[in-house]
């Protein structure tokens, strides 16, 4: 070992070069623990605390390709010539101090901005893969959503085709009905017809003699014959023809049954959930940038209650969210909401939404009722929880009003009295 390399234990020697690249070795028979190795365009640095090497390059290298590899003592370095040529040295002779730190900054700037550059291709790069999945996830969505209805539509057709090949057979069915018991009536007036045909020609034998007394008599006194009287009495009627009568009901929308008392309540709530239907708020600028399917209340209804069966209840509410910017006169949609609120814990709007939707729900008609009761169940829930139990217990009696055979709901009402009375005894 030469006296100069006791004094700097990390020496460089060039072992290979060419036009377009040149291989180095770096520190001789040294134990390198960690060092820290950079490689810029213009320079190459080896730091080995407390000893630092560098050296400033004849040319620019290419610093994405160049490498360094670590084996046996020695760093061996391979670097990429930016411009292939020769190079008269390794390193940049007859530099003064200032030329060099003038190098050395310039190095570290465009460093840098290479990394950052990187930093941001990297950025793009990952934004770009999140779209990509996202994309993919909707895509798949879209086809297990078309693959359902395709599904649908295939049970309905073979429904509908099923239903048709029953009302042909019922048609055929009653036609033969229909010409079977012609041919019974037939065969029962056959017989009758027979005997009247006999008795015609029994009244017909008697002689000429007594037929002419008979006859001249009756003239005389201006009668009809007495023959075509019983030929007239024993005439019967013709049958009736068969007919099929078809009777149509009128189309109802509630369970129950019609009543003139509540024609007018059924009525409001009929009109007022077609107008619910119809409304939507197309001022929103969010609209967009959304698909035609991200427009529909009901796509987006069903969208949530999806990702709360699954659990995704922060999900299922922002779903909701979007449904009432549309439309905020769905009262279904405050009702499902006033549930994610429950899971996640906002419980004062839970108390909103369920007492937007019971504003909603009017007037009380039976096709509501079920929706009536959940809200005052969700909202006397939310009361509870916060500790007002009176005003729960108030929603609780409510729904039992509606649905008084609901045991559930009668057990957590008696539930809550019992609580009442206890932080009574206590206070």
């Amino acid at each position: 070992m030469s006296a100069e390399q006791e004094k700097d234990p990390i020496a460089l020697k060039r072992s290979r070069g060419g036009d377009s690249g040149l291989d180095g070795l770096g520190g001789p028979g040294v134990q390198l623990g960690s060092p820290d190795k950079k490689k810029r365009k213009a320079n190459t640095q080896v730091s080995i605390p407390p000893f630092l090497f560098e050296a400033i390059l004849y040319a620019p290298i290419d610093d994405t390709n160049s490498t360094a590899k670590i084996g046996n003592g020695n760093i061996f370095f391979t670097l990429y010539k930016k411009e292939p040529a020769m190079w008269d040295s390794l390193t940049l002779a007859d530099a003064g101090k200032e030329k060099l730190q003038y190098l050395r900054e310039n190095a570290v700037l465009k460093a840098q901005e290479k990394a950052k550059e990187e930093t941001e291709a990297k950025k793009i790069t990952k934004q770009e893969h999140k779209k990509y999945a996202l994309e993919a996830t909707m895509k798949l969505e879209e086809a297990e959503r078309k693959r359902i209805e395709d599904l649908k539509e295939k049970e309905r057709q073979k429904v509908a085709k099923e239903l048709e090949f029953w009302k042909n057979q019922q048609k055929y069915a009653d036609k033969y009905k229909s010409v079977r018991k012609k041919e019974e009536l037939h065969q029962e007036i056959k017989p009758l017809k027979e005997r009247k045909n006999e008795k015609m020609n029994k009244s017909r034998i008697p002689n000429e003699g007594a037929s002419n007394i008979r006859l001249k008599s009756t003239k005389g006194h201006g009668s009809c014959s007495i023959f075509s009287q019983n030929l007239e009495e024993e005439q019967l009627p013709a049958p009736r023809a068969a007919a099929t009568i078809k009777v149509s009901f009128t189309p109802r929308v509630f369970p129950t049954a019609l009543r003139e008392s509540r024609v007018a309540e059924e009525e409001e709530w009929l009109h007022k959930q077609a107008e619910a239907r119809r409304r939507i708020n197309s001022d929103l600028s969010e609209l967009e940038d959304l698909k035609e399917e991200e427009k529909n209340t009901d796509w987006l209804k069903d969208k949530g209650n999806k990702m709360f069966a699954m659990g995704n209840y922060l999900g299922a509410a922002n779903a909701y969210n979007l449904a009432v910017r549309l439309n905020n006169k769905l009262p279904l949609l405050y009702l499902n909401r006033a549930a994610c609120h429950l899971k996640l814990r906002n419980l004062h709007k839970a108390i909103e939404d369920s007492s937007k939707a019971l504003e909603l729900l009017t007037p009380p008609v039976p096709d509501n009722e079920n929706a009536r009761m959940k809200a005052h169940v969700r909202r006397g829930t939310a009361f509870c929880q916060l500790e007002l139990y009176t005003e729960g217990l108030r929603d609780y009696e409510a729904a039992l009003k509606i649905d008084p055979k609901n045991k559930n709901i009668e057990k957590d009402a008696e539930k809550i009295r019992h609580l009442i009375q206890e932080t009574m005894q206590s206070s």
